[in-house]
């Protein structure tokens, strides 16, 4: 019951920093949370944890929380505001990925203490990374085209709920389908890779529909928008 109750509070926490950060740095702020989750995701995802008797891993949460990104983007910028965040994520991630690449070549030192665990967390990061980068743009640009569709057939300021949760359901699927293939295929038994499949879609769904207050809320933050210019 642990991972649950702590779970609420991790969602909890990811959601009130996606909040602050857009409220103290506005459009720069979510460019920066694009750049930080996408590393960040990518880092969790090595982690698988129980939760409900499900296995699954973690890194889902703050996944989530770019495709809000890229929606508030959208909705208060317009589509070429979260293309520009879609190519920021996808740089970071390319850009950790081959300084780590290097990093763990080095010697280390013989008291070192850190290539053990640099090498657990990083040593399969090349095909995770992979993996994120070919679902990642897949799904974002998916995203951000499916938002505007919605937006021309809802008018502009209202079912929000519609244009986030709809783009997010179909967008999320895919990116589910590609990652777990290509990061885990073969890495997990096909009956594990199978729920992490599942429960990866299911879960960032859940969390894009838990999110959607949160996006009403950020469209609020009028005075944000002023300083991201």
């Amino acid at each position: 019951m642990f991972n649950e109750l702590w779970g609420v509070l991790f969602v909890c926490v990811n959601f009130a920093l996606f909040l602050l950060c857009y409220r103290w740095f506005g459009q720069h702020g979510m460019y920066a949370w694009i750049a930080m989750a996408t590393v960040a995701a990518n880092i969790q995802v090595v982690k698988t944890i129980e939760i409900l008797g499900i296995v699954m891993t973690l890194g889902n949460t703050i996944f989530a929380t770019i495709s809000m990104t890229t929606d508030l983007l959208n909705e208060k910028f317009g589509p070429k505001a979260a293309k520009r965040g879609v190519w920021i994520g996808f740089f970071s991630l390319v850009a950790v990925t081959v300084i780590m690449q290097m990093v763990l070549v080095f010697e280390p030192q013989e008291s070192d203490i850190a290539q053990s665990s640099l090498e657990t967390i990083f040593g399969l990061l090349p095909r995770i990374a992979a993996g994120s980068l070919a679902a990642y743009f897949i799904s974002q640009l998916l995203d951000v085209r499916l938002f505007q569709a919605l937006r021309g057939k809802f008018p502009e300021g209202r079912q929000l709920w519609i244009r986030a949760t709809g783009s997010t359901m179909i967008s999320q699927l895919v990116d589910s389908l590609v990652f777990c293939t290509i990061a885990f295929a073969g890495v997990y038994p096909a009956g594990v890779w199978l729920q992490i499949l599942i429960t990866t879609y299911v879960f960032k769904f859940v969390i894009a529909v838990a999110g959607t207050p949160v996006l009403y809320i950020a469209r609020r933050f009028r005075h944000a928008d002023s300083g991201a210019e």
